[in-house]
């Protein structure tokens, strides 16, 4: 599906503020696509996309995951802000006909996963650093991401991490699995 079209749907399922994050996230994740070598027009989709089933709500998500067979965990049943990645993940495969890939980039987007390749670290690293964000360390991790895309995504991971500690709530797996298997990774190059 041509990307306006998509732009079209993602902006009738969500806020003024959230549709602009994503398109936020879509400049992001272009100027990534750009720097390493991605192709840009999925890059862009797969931003304006991530967040597509970010404002259903809670009821909405638990009844999508049950009648389209999305296999969840505890954490996910707990925290269920976090199925929105899930659940995007399916609307862009059947709604926009993304790839597997492209969809999983959206999965990944939350909690990250061992497996993440450009596309999903594209996402991951443009919706933690897209301009309508103001993070204390914003600048310092742009300054990561236009050196390494690995060692980005483990920065992202470790404070992802670090915040869910000092909330004392939950940590989904995902995220220990893929922070442990960047780490991995980058010791070895």
């Amino acid at each position: 599906m041509e990307l306006k079209k998509i732009q079209e749907y993602v902006k009738n399922q969500l806020s003024d503020k959230r549709y602009y994050h994503s398109k936020c996230v879509m400049e992001r994740s272009r100027e990534l696509a750009e720097k390493y070598g991605a192709d840009i027009k999925i890059a862009e989709k797969i931003g304006i996309a991530h967040d597509v089933a970010k404002e259903m709500s809670e009821e909405e998500k638990l009844k999508y995951v049950k009648d389209n067979n999305i296999e969840i965990d505890d954490i996910e049943r707990e925290n269920s802000s976090l199925l929105h990645a899930k659940i995007g993940k399916d609307i862009a495969i059947k709604q926009f006909e993304f790839t597997e890939n492209m969809g999983q980039a959206i999965a990944n987007h939350t909690t990250g996963n061992k497996d993440m390749d450009i596309y999903s670290k594209i996402l991951f690293i443009a919706d933690r650093t897209s301009k309508d964000r103001n993070f204390e360390d914003l600048e310092h991790l742009n300054e990561i991401a236009n050196k390494n895309i690995d060692e980005a995504v483990l920065y992202i991971l470790d404070k992802k991490i670090e915040i869910q500690i000092r909330k004392r709530a939950s940590i989904h797996v995902n995220g220990i699995i893929a922070r442990n298997y960047m780490l991995n990774l980058i010791n070895k190059n």
